[in-house]
């Protein structure tokens, strides 16, 4: 812990570098990833401050939209589009997922019921799966795509895809290279950048 309270006490010290934040956010991209401590999203895309608005959530999932009842999660997708206006939103699924790792393994997790009920909302693993491959690579990729299938419920997503103002990207990065594949809708395979 003392490196990072350290850091933050020089972090400050440059006032000069930040006080343009102070006037605000536009950044083109919402980028929904895993809470993951290896995924880095600032430091996978050499994003500045202020250039993403991140959503970042066990197993980067989206929950089903329900107006009935609101979530953080569906309430910083719609600001990212309705207010900030967000032009391309990601998900970014990662290697060496714990919370897809689970689901695909069937690990008990009745020790931890409050991560229990938020894995339910991932994809179901798909067939065939190695659940040996400690990457869980296939299972991951399979859940971006179930992710991103979810945004498009929710009507804010659905208007601005209909209208083309908005763009959505899978993407998948890999802890242990520090690869980024993005899913190619031509191909149906997560591909190099």
């Amino acid at each position: 812990m003392q490196p990072l309270i350290d850091n933050a006490r020089t972090f400050g010290q440059r006032p000069e570098e930040f006080a343009k934040l102070a006037e605000g956010q536009s950044p083109d991209v919402l980028f929904i990833t895993c809470s993951d401590s290896r995924v880095v999203p600032a430091l996978i895309t050499g994003a500045r401050p202020g250039e993403l608005f991140e959503l970042r959530t066990a197993g980067n999932i989206v929950p089903p939209y329900a107006s009935g009842r609101p979530t953080g999660e569906a309430a910083t997708i719609e600001y990212a589009v309705e207010v900030l206006g967000v032009q391309d939103i990601v998900v970014c699924g990662h290697s060496h997922c714990g919370a897809v790792g689970a689901l695909v393994r069937g690990d008990d997790l009745d020790a931890v019921p409050a991560v229990r009920d938020w894995l339910a909302h991932a994809a179901d693993a798909p067939d065939g799966v190695d659940t040996a491959d400690p990457t869980v690579a296939d299972a991951v990729q399979s859940h971006v795509l179930a992710q991103l299938l979810r945004l498009r419920s929710y009507p804010c997503i659905e208007r601005r895809l209909t209208d083309g103002r908005l763009r959505l990207h899978g993407w998948y990065y890999e802890v242990h290279t520090g690869a980024v594949r993005e899913h190619r809708a031509d191909t149906g395979k997560f591909e190099a950048l």
